[in-house]
């Protein structure tokens, strides 16, 4: 860790350990991923998986972002949560509950085969744990079109906030109502017309966050459960 990857602005809220980049990684599917193309700033929200202590990040082979990234350029990736609305007695003191978490480092490409085929398991199974036991895997066609890249989760700092707002200053109003928002991620599947079949219980009873566990017939995963 270099100072430059160090919390500025409220330190204490900052954290550094693998347990901490960990809990915002695994309760998430999106991240932002920052590079700078041409001497400009460019910054792309894609889906990823954690796997262990890397991050996996794929797409098209004609793909400006993985092209970049594949060079080895550094690359910045985001993680965020907003986890609620902060009312307090003044404007000034209004805040947010949130999670958060900044990767910095260098991409490699995975190039093995049999690396890749497993990747492609995983990015699913991080997303929708059990969903690689049922769906087809990619074929050769479908590898050759995808690039995955690998990014080490080294380097990287969390940032976070909880709970209420704080104590009314003297002068602020009395009766104004002061508390937190609370704002989640509802998730729920919707049947495709083609396929009349039983919704797996994995489906049914999706939840995104990382103390999901779907239990259900032959589907025991979650992403506590797919440790490298």
């Amino acid at each position: 860790m270099t100072e430059g990857h160090i919390v500025q602005r409220k330190r204490n809220r900052g954290k550094y350990d693998f347990e901490a980049v960990r809990g915002v990684l695994d309760d998430g599917i999106v991240c932002h991923v920052g590079f700078v193309q041409d001497k400009a700033p460019v910054v792309i929200p894609m889906l990823y998986a954690r796997e262990g202590r890397d991050l996996l990040l794929h797409g098209s082979v004609a793909s400006r972002l993985l092209r970049e990234l594949s060079t080895g350029i550094s690359v910045c990736v985001t993680v965020t949560h907003l986890d609620g609305l902060v009312l307090a007695a003044s404007v000034f003191d209004h805040s947010a509950n949130y999670r958060s978490a900044v990767i910095f480092g260098q991409a490699r490409t995975i190039e093995d085969p049999a690396e890749k085929a497993r990747a492609f398991d995983h990015l699913v199974d991080f997303m929708i744990p059990g969903r690689s036991q049922e769906a087809r895997p990619a074929n050769r066609k479908e590898a050759a079109a995808t690039t995955v890249l690998r990014l080490p989760i080294e380097t990287f700092s969390v940032k976070q906030r909880s709970g209420p707002a704080g104590s009314p200053e003297p002068g602020d109003p009395k009766d104004v109502w002061t508390g937190v928002i609370p704002i989640s991620t509802q998730c729920g599947p919707v049947r495709a017309e083609q396929n009349p079949g039983k919704i797996p219980y994995y489906i049914s009873s999706y939840r995104l966050n990382a103390s999901r566990l779907k239990e259900g017939g032959q589907y025991k995963a979650s992403r506590d459960g797919m440790e490298s």
